[in-house]
């Protein structure tokens, strides 16, 4: 029977877009369905894209054609890049956005897809065919049926979403103001898969007339060479600094003396939220000793005076956070314009799932976003470009596009949710990857373009934009190969090193020393001017750790080994007496599709291996 669509996407947050954006720009019929139209791009939690690791998802976003780079840049009203004093693999951008233009830029970007819909609905049904093994399309609560070949459902915190502030106040909510989707989290489980609940937070946000600016201390953003995206380079908005303070011990006597009064500790929610981005209760009890937990105010946008007081999520009464509000330095007579909830949803083991986000039982229902169990933006958007990628390629007959985790964050992302799973909501980090040099935030592109390019993700001005930024990274590669410094020349770039030169050198040699810059040397040559800033940062980074890198390439190389013994997906995990029942009983959850997979299942021994590749030699010999 004809579909209305190729493929429908449920949920416009961050996931959402995302998957909408890859689908259309893969030529698939999309629809993207939300329960509010005008909260497309949202921003739901604090005003702010990118971060540690999370900035270089946001920059692998880019390079496979998302849209969350670009809408971050048009947005961007402070740019930060984190941990410039430490190693590049932990280099992260991140910016400050006003909501309202971030919000206002993703739906703009979404508009250029002509094979992208864009309607507002509540999905109450999934509809199926094959007796439940194959979804088929989408009911809404006003009785609008659309059929599908494939459905990614992105439903963030909504489903069945209950938002508390203190233990007597609760109300069925997606995020503050929306209502949440119960209908379909109850089809969802209706159809075998195994739900459970996380929680989340946010904090109150003052009014910034109101603060006592000269009690807190101002930090102001990067210079203006740093964007998001390498497709465009768009005009930022007006810069604006944001503001330290610190919760001390008046807050925290405060907190400690209504924490019964708390949902979270006064037993309205038993689910576990996130270990990374606790609440302000959770900080005081568990970190006792600290004398002071810092407080970020952030501003919500250009247009407002509205703060987001970073570092105060909770759970407690309204009443009791006004009072800690006025504990805290610089806040002795703010107005709270919103006060901070908790938050309990649905979320669906990401085990359930395969490596490219299908749902294992049911063909052509993918999911991503906070519905697998992780939190932030970032995150989100990074398996909505896999999900919309896959949906497209799965109704096509296509193979499934897998990142590594040596290709990518996102590689590393999904395959620890769809092997791992998860025990508390997932936040993304540069420690859970072993190849942290190789996955920078800088190369994300390089890493990227040539799947991007095979795959017609992007235009030709896309590519042709990608193709210069690439060719500006290997002409000062290059220069610095070719080009001498004399001693003379190098004495002023040589400075901060303390070293000097005896006679001429190579400027790639002189600038494999600690603290010496490659753009400085640059300079003192009187070369590479024409070449941007972020593109001379690059080829420094390659030079400087030249060694360390093909280290990193040789132990992915070896992965890549393990990656190629493929296991069969009908392998009887529970018969395989050669393994553990710990290891016969979770491969068999996970049911990895390669060895390397099989070892990054928790439990899996080196004896378990060894036994494995024997019984699937042996399983694939008995079934040939």
């Amino acid at each position: 029977m004809p579909f209305d669509f190729d493929v429908i996407v449920i949920g416009g947050g961050h996931a959402g877009t995302e998957a909408s954006v890859m689908s259309a720009r893969l030529g698939a019929r999309t629809l993207l369905l939300t329960s509010v139209l005008d909260t497309i791009g949202q921003m739901s939690c604090n005003p702010a894209i990118g971060g540690i690791a999370k900035g270089t998802v946001v920059r692998e976003v880019d390079a496979l054609g998302g849209v969350m780079g670009r809408a971050a840049d048009r947005a961007t009203i402070q740019f930060r890049m984190l941990n410039r004093s430490k190693g590049p693999a932990v280099w992260a951008p991140r910016a400050q956005a006003d909501r309202m233009l971030y919000k206002r830029a993703v739906r703009t970007l979404l508009e250029q897809f002509p094979a992208l819909e864009l309607s507002q609905g509540m999905v109450t049904n999934l509809l199926f065919d094959r007796g439940g093994a194959r979804i088929t399309g989408v009911e809404t609560s006003d009785g609008r049926r659309y059929t599908a070949r494939a459905v990614i459902i992105t439903a963030g915190t909504f489903l069945r979403g209950r938002i508390h502030v203190g233990t007597e106040t609760q109300v069925p909510a997606g995020r503050a103001g929306d209502q949440p989707s119960v209908e379909m989290a109850q089809v969802i489980e209706n159809i075998g898969l195994r739900v459970s609940r996380f929680k989340t937070g946010t904090p109150p946000r003052v009014d910034g007339r109101s603060v006592d600016w000269t009690r807190v201390e101002r930090q102001e953003g990067d210079g203006p060479e740093y964007r998001f995206s390498f497709h465009e380079r768009v005009e930022r908005p007006r810069q604006v600094p944001c503001w330290i303070t610190w919760a001390g011990e008046a807050v925290k006597e405060i907190i400690q003396r209504h924490l019964n009064e708390s949902a979270l500790y006064g037993g309205a929610i038993t689910s576990r939220g996130p270990r990374y981005c606790p609440s302000v209760e959770d900080k005081i009890v568990k970190f006792p000793a600290a004398k002071r937990h810092q407080i970020f105010l952030e501003p919500e946008g250009l247009d407002t005076s509205e703060l987001y007081v970073n570092g105060l999520s909770t759970s407690l009464p309204v009443s009791v956070q006004l009072e800690f509000l006025h504990a805290v330095p610089g806040l002795e007579r703010a107005r709270m314009t919103r006060p901070g909830y908790a938050i309990e949803y649905d979320y669906y083991p990401p085990t359930q799932l395969t490596p490219w986000l299908e749902v294992k039982s049911v063909e052509h229902l993918f999911f991503a976003g906070q519905i697998n169990g992780t939190t932030g933006y970032e995150e989100a958007a990074g398996q909505g470009v896999i999900a919309g990628i896959n949906a497209v390629r799965r109704i096509r007959g296509a193979e499934p596009v897998v990142l590594g985790r040596d290709d990518a964050y996102i590689g590393v992302l999904v395959d620890d949710l769809v092997t791992r799973g998860v025990d508390e909501p997932y936040r993304l980090f540069t420690s859970r990857s072993e190849f942290r040099l190789l996955l920078r935030q800088d190369n994300a592109l390089r890493r990227l373009l040539p799947l991007a390019e095979r795959l017609g993700l992007l235009t030709d001005s896309e590519l042709r934009a990608a193709e210069r930024r690439l060719g500006q990274e290997a002409a000062a590669l290059q220069l610095a190969r070719d080009t001498a410094i004399t001693p003379s020349q190098a004495a002023g770039a040589l400075t901060e090193s303390r070293t000097s030169l005896s006679e001429s050198e190579r400027i790639a040699v002189v600038a494999k020393r600690p603290s010496v810059s490659l753009r400085d040397l640059f300079s003192a040559t009187g070369v590479g001017n024409d070449i941007p800033a972020e593109a001379v940062m690059s080829a420094e980074i390659e030079i400087k750790y030249d060694g360390y890198l093909a280290r990193e390439r040789e132990a992915a190389a070896r992965l890549a080994e393990l990656a190629s013994f493929v296991l069969p997906p009908d392998l009887p995990y529970l018969e395989l007496r050669t393994l553990a029942t710990e290891a016969r009983q979770k491969l068999d959850r996970v049911r990895p599709g390669s060895l390397a997979q099989a070892a990054r299942v928790p439990g899996v021994t080196p004896s378990d291996l060894h036994n494995l590749v024997l019984a699937a030699t042996r399983w694939r010999r008995r079934v040939a």
